[in-house]
């Protein structure tokens, strides 16, 4: 029981450095590297689906960033930057929800 409090621990300050990523970017790094080094400890568990979940907001979430970069010499990558941040934000919430009420994620 004590290494599930913990890995909801991580779990939590993981979305909350992922928040703190739209203001100090750097926070991005840290919160991934820590899902990493906790995900085979959560692994089996109903935490695992949030660490799954988090790594793949970073990854999904960096290369939308890449693509709406490259093209805002366009124009059109600030509408791929806006709907990237508007689904993060989503990711955040709906996994930190589903955290404070213990529930793996689907």
């Amino acid at each position: 029981m004590a290494d599930e409090r913990n890995l909801k621990n991580v779990a939590i300050a993981v979305y909350a450095l992922q928040a703190a990523g739209f203001f100090v970017g750097i926070t991005w790094i840290v919160a991934i590297v820590l899902d990493y080094v906790k995900r085979d400890d959560a692994a089996g568990t109903w935490l695992e689906s949030h660490y799954r979940w988090q790594i793949r907001t970073f990854w999904w979430g960096l290369l939308w960033a890449v693509i709406g970069g490259l093209t805002a010499v366009v124009v059109v990558g600030f509408v791929v930057l806006a709907a990237a941040a508007i689904w993060i934000i989503y990711r955040i919430a709906k996994g930190w929800l589903y955290l404070s009420e213990n529930r793996p994620l689907p």
